[in-house]
């Protein structure tokens, strides 16, 4: 493991406990460094809404999103059964569960993965969504990643809750409910400019991620403005 990159994830996340920070880049970064870091092929977050119900915010790849977004829709599934139970859940061979989440393993078989972690996103008895990892191969996970993983979670977590405002009973705050509004912008953004580019989504989002990053916007507010054409952005190039 890389360590000099691992600390300096853990500052990048600590730092989003007081600076401004745009939660849809936040959560990618976290997604992209559990990948770049531990023995995994994939990771995505699944976040819970202010009622409670989970919804996808970052994933490292189209067709992990896509999982997750399969996972929800049929309601099984080893994310969901982390976020209700608040427990680590993991599965070195997804086959041996078929009859458990028959839908669900039969997807990650056709994607691709064969074992997956899913990995409570809690602060003591609050739970806001699950961290979840994808391996293409079958077999254990790397027992010195996992609690690096969950450490990862739980320092994200903090940042999430850091921002929520006293007041509120739910989990999620308005930032976050915000971030669910701007990351249906961001998939439409995705879409237009997939199609416009001939190229495919996961391209598109590198795209439109790495034009707000060389000029310090919010990624929301870039996908907002290359909907309505408001901008020409001729440097935003594939």
């Amino acid at each position: 493991m890389n360590q000099q990159l691992l600390a300096k994830t853990f500052v990048e996340l600590a730092d989003n406990l007081v600076a401004d920070f745009d939660l849809i880049d936040f959560l990618r970064l976290l997604t992209d460094r559990c990948v770049g870091m531990l023995d995994v092929n994939a990771a995505g977050v699944l976040l819970a809404d202010r009622d409670g119900e989970l919804r996808v915010m970052a994933a490292s790849s189209e067709q992990v999103r896509l999982l997750e977004l399969f996972q929800l829709q049929n309601d099984e599934g080893p994310c969901l059964e982390c976020f209700r139970t608040g427990a680590p859940v993991t599965v070195p061979d997804l086959l041996t569960e078929a009859a458990r989440w028959p839908r669900f393993v039969a997807q990650t078989h056709h994607r691709g993965f064969r074992s997956v972690q899913a990995l409570p996103m809690r602060l003591r008895d609050e739970v806001v969504g699950a961290l979840n990892l994808f391996r293409i191969d079958a077999g254990p996970f790397d027992p010195a990643g996992t609690p690096v993983a969950q450490a990862l979670a739980d320092v994200a977590t903090i940042s999430l809750l850091q921002q929520r405002s006293s007041r509120r009973s739910t989990v999620l705050n308005e930032q976050l409910q915000t971030a669910l509004n701007s990351r249906v912008l961001i998939e439409q953004a995705k879409g237009k400019y997939a199609e416009r580019r001939g190229v495919d989504m996961e391209q598109a989002f590198s795209a439109l991620r790495g034009y707000a990053r060389s000029h310090n916007r919010r990624l929301s507010d870039v996908a907002r403005a290359f909907i309505d054409g408001s901008e020409s952005f001729d440097g935003l190039g594939a």
